[in-house]
């Protein structure tokens, strides 16, 4: 399995254990819910998406999900794709004052 993958997948678990240990702590008279969940939470989520973004950059270029079109890596990089020869949308050619309609004065 992949481990990206694997982590997208324990992102819902993580939440819920987090919620049951705070709720817990909260009927125990330890802890205040509102003030030390949502934090917490932020912190979860800021920690799990950085696992994530670290086994990408570690992968190298394989999409995270089988054909998925988005890749990662370097071959996201628009600056090293090569332009496909009549693909552009601006002509190729430019030819100002050659009719009635267009050109310099």
């Amino acid at each position: 399995m992949n481990r990206y993958i694997l982590i997208r997948r324990l992102r819902g678990p993580a939440i819920l254990l987090l919620l049951g240990t705070i709720l817990l702590m909260h009927e125990a008279g330890l802890v205040d819910f509102w003030s030390l969940f949502f934090p917490l939470l932020l912190i979860l989520i800021g920690v799990l998406k950085l696992a994530e973004r670290a086994v990408l950059a570690a992968a190298g270029d394989e999409t995270p999900y089988p054909g998925s079109p988005y890749p990662y890596g370097a071959a996201a990089n628009p600056a090293t794709a090569q332009p496909q020869p009549g693909t552009s949308i601006v002509p190729a050619t430019q030819d100002y004052g050659k009719g009635p309609e267009g050109g310099q004065s």
